[in-house]
This record gives structure tokens, C-alpha cells and sequence, in this order.
């Protein structure tokens, strides 16, 4: 059987299994099973046991479980009702006044969870119906909560950038280094149009708030001490060579389990609650992941990956061609597959061409959450998507159109690493060179 028609094949059965509503790891698992029976005589069985055991046991995935946990702790406590009275002081002045707390709050809420889901619903749940209370416009407000609630993937402590070093071998710390300026970046670039919109439409915005006090600007500060304090205690000690990433996991969750109980924000029922959480999320990435290892072995039986790569070469595209059709595939693929599932089924096949290009893989790691980040704001499955119809009631192609120009601000901000990939390499380079 020729490469092309098994190729065609092996898509069929994915998409077929995903429109019959299998979950991702079962498709994957078909997938991969499909492969091994056409293209070998290996005994798919004891290759599934032996792949899938490796992939799993794998010490930087320990890091995963916990900060899922932490996330899962912050999301349930007082922490996030503190953080948008502790913002509001700061942003009300600036223009699009509250509307900053959205973009402010995302930001600061996933460098503790890693989470694009957790950090929209826990800033939208606060946000969202103060803002209405106030009078400002619901589609900026949810348009704006929507975009930044990607921060979750890429600001660290990001689970997918996890997932990525897992699978590809790279270093866990030097991601989340990586992660950092482009996330700094792509928060100041949702604070710029949020003030030329909010400059553009006087109409659509509330009166000006009175200017706050310096002691309420003080009391409000003390607020934000508990997630400042987190974030440094977490992402300080993996920097500062204190702590591993698993290490910091542990860090993390401890501090939360701490801020939370001291706040009273954590009975015995939240507690358990978050545990239930946090398990069920793990379990599923975990599944997918194993999916994803045996399909990436079953792939290799094939020599598809090998036989892509080397057209790829043969078509003589430089980075940039490269990298603007590998944009365009993802957000293709975005209109049908979460951020993770996108990155454990594509690393195998696209990694190898990227490396031939010449691409650093810490930098195409932070590439791709960009692109993958956009798969959380486009219908039909987009996850913020669904997390801001829970929230609002709104339908979920209403609210993708209110998120659009945050998808060509992302669009953008991939276009600019590219141009300037030391937005991405530079930290990691200089803090871990010492």
C-alpha cells in the first residue's frame, strides 16, 4: 500500500472517530492500532504496553498532576474575587478602565495555574457581571476575557508547555523561560487595543470612575500580596535554581493549600473538590498522551513523518514559508481539536521537518502554544469558547466573533516572534548560561 493512500486512510479514521464523538485518546488509539495492522507485522499489543509505559513514566510529568492541583485550589478559594478588587484601583483610570482587569487578571492568574480554561472561568466569574453592573460593553468584556483567558497556555506555569518538553525531550525550565516575554508581550499588545477602542468608542464607555485614593490603592495592593507572593514562590524558585519544576509543583500547591486555608476560602468539601478536579484533568491529558505515544511509534512503522519531512525538503521552503504553513495548518486543526490533543498529535510528524529547517525546538515550542492558543477561541471546539457560554449564555459563534480581534492580535504576536525570535530565546539564554 502506497504512503499516500494509507495516509488518506489513517485520516478518515481520525476524523470519522472524532465526528462519532470518540474521546481523543481512543481515536488516537484507533488511529495508531490502524497503522501498526496495515503498514507492520509488529504485535500492536506489546507495542502499546511498551510505548505507552515509557511515554508515561517520565519524571517532569510528576510537575503536571501538581499544578493542575494549585490551579484547581485557587479557582475554588477567595483568591480570585481578592485579585479583581486588588486590580480594580490600578486600572480604573487608565483607558478601558476595568476592562484592564480582565487582561491584568488573566495574566496574573495563569502564572499559577497553567490552565487557559481555569484562568477564563475564574477571572470571568469575577469579572464579567461586575463589569455589566458598571455599565461597560459586554463584547469587549467578553471579547477581551476570552483572548487573554490564552494566557493560561503560555504564561508559566503553562501545562501544555509541559506536554510539549515531555514529548519532544526538551528542558522544562528553559520553556518556561521562553514563555515569559512573548506572554509579557501579548498582554501589552491586548492593553494597547483595548485603549485605541476604548479611545475610538467614548460612546460605549461607562462615566469615569473617581480617582482612588492612595489608601485604597494600599489596601488593594495588600490584596494581591497572596498571588504575587505564589507566583514568586513558584516561578522565583525554578529561576533561581532552588527548585526544579516538579519541585516547584510541590512549592506551588503547598503555598495554595496555605493562602487558601488562612483566607478560609478551603473546607473539608472544597478540599475534595479540588482533588476530584484536578485528578479528572489529569487523567485525561494522561490518556491522550498515551494515545499520542503509541500513535507516534505506529507513525514511525508507516514512514509517513519521514516521507513528509523529506518532501517538505524537497519543496525548498525557507523557515518563514515553513512557519506560515505550519500557522495556517494549525489553525485549520484548531477548528476541530483542543490545544493539547493538536500538540501530542502533531509533534511527532512536524518535529522532525522543523529541526531539518533549522528551527531552535524551545523556540517552536513557544511558536506553537502561540497557534495553539487560537484554537481555544475558534469555533466550533474552542474551550474559552464553551467556558464564556457557561458564564454568559451567549452562543458560542457570538462570542468568537466578539474574540476576533484577539485572534489577530495572536496572529500577530506569532508573526513577530518569528521576526524576532529572541523575544522567546533571549531568557532562556542568558538566565541558564550562568
Amino acid at each position: 500500500m502506497g504512503i499516500e493512500t494509507l495516509s488518506l486512510i489513517l485520516v478518515v479514521v481520525l476524523f470519522g472517530c472524532l465526528f462519532l464523538g470518540l474521546w481523543v485518546g481512543f481515536a488516537l488509539i484507533a488511529v495508531g492500532l490502524t497503522a501498526m495492522v496495515l503498514a507492520t507485522g509488529a504485535p500492536p499489543g506489546a507495542v502499546f504496553a511498551t510505548k505507552v509505559w515509557g511515554a508515561l513514566n517520565v519524571w517532569d510529568l510528576t510537575a503536571l498532576p501538581m499544578f493542575i492541583w494549585m490551579g484547581e485550589i485557587l479557582f475554588r478559594s477567595r483568591l480570585s474575587s481578592d485579585m479583581f478588587t486588588g486590580l480594580a484601583p490600578f486600572t480604573r483610570r487608565l483607558p478601558g478602565g476595568l476592562l484592564h482587569v480582565n487582561i491584568l487578571g488573566c495574566a496574573l492568574f495563569a502564572a499559577v495555574s497553567g490552565s487557559s480554561a481555569a484562568t477564563t472561568a475564574t477571572i470571568g466569574r469575577m469579572s464579567l457581571p461586575e463589569l455589566e453592573r458598571r455599565g461597560y460593553d459586554m463584547r469587549m468584556a467578553i471579547g477581551s476575557l476570552a483572548g487573554s483567558g490564552t494566557f493560561g497556555f503560555l504564561i508559566p506555569p503553562s501545562i501544555i508547555l509541559i506536554v510539549y518538553g515531555a514529548a519532544t525531550e526538551q528542558s522544562i525550565a528553559r520553556l518556561f523561560l521562553a514563555g515569559i516575554l512573548p506572554g509579557l508581550m501579548l498582554a501589552v499588545m491586548f492593553a494597547g487595543y483595548v485603549m485605541i477602542w476604548s479611545m475610538l468608542n467614548r460612546d460605549r464607555m461607562p462615566a469615569p470612575e473617581p480617582t482612588p485614593s492612595w489608601a485604597e490603592r494600599g489596601r488593594a495592593a495588600m490584596l494581591l500580596l497572596p498571588t504575587v507572593f505564589l507566583v514568586i514562590a513558584v516561578i522565583g524558585s525554578i529561576y533561581a535554581g532552588l527548585a526544579s519544576p516538579t519541585e516547584a509543583a510541590v512549592v506551588g500547591v503547598a503555598g495554595a493549600l496555605a493562602i487558601s486555608g488562612l483566607s478560609g476560602g478551603l473546607g473539608w468539601q472544597t478540599f475534595r473538590d479540588t482533588l476530584g478536579g484536578a485528578a479528572m484533568t489529569t487523567a485525561m491529558i494522561a490518556f491522550i498522551l498515551a494515545g499520542a505515544s503509541f500513535l507516534t511509534v505506529a507513525m514511525g512503522y508507516t514512514g509517513i513523518p519521514r516521507a513528509l519531512a523529506a518532501w517538505i525538503g524537497e519543496q525548498g521552503y525557507s523557515q518563514f514559508a515553513l512557519l506560515a504553513a505550519l500557522l495556517v495548518f494549525f489553525i485549520v486543526l484548531g477548528f476541530f481539536l483542543d490545544g493539547i490533543s493538536i500538540v501530542v498529535l502533531t509533534t511527532s510528524v512536524i518535529l522532525p521537518m522543523v529541526l531539518a529547517a533549522g528551527i531552535d525546538p524551545i523556540w517552536f515550542g513557544v511558536y506553537l502554544v502561540l497557534v495553539v492558543e487560537m484554537s481555544q477561541i475558534t469555533p466550533p471546539v474552542g474551550f474559552n469558547l464553551f467556558v464564556l457560554q457557561s458564564i454568559t449564555g451567549r452562543g458560542i459563534f457570538q462570542i468568537a466573533g466578539y474574540a476576533l480581534p484577539f485572534f489577530l492580535i495572536l496572529v500577530a504576536a506569532t508573526a513577530l516572534i518569528s521576526l524576532f525570535p529572541e523575544i522567546a530565546l533571549w531568557l532562556p539564554s542568558t538566565m541558564l548560561a550562568r
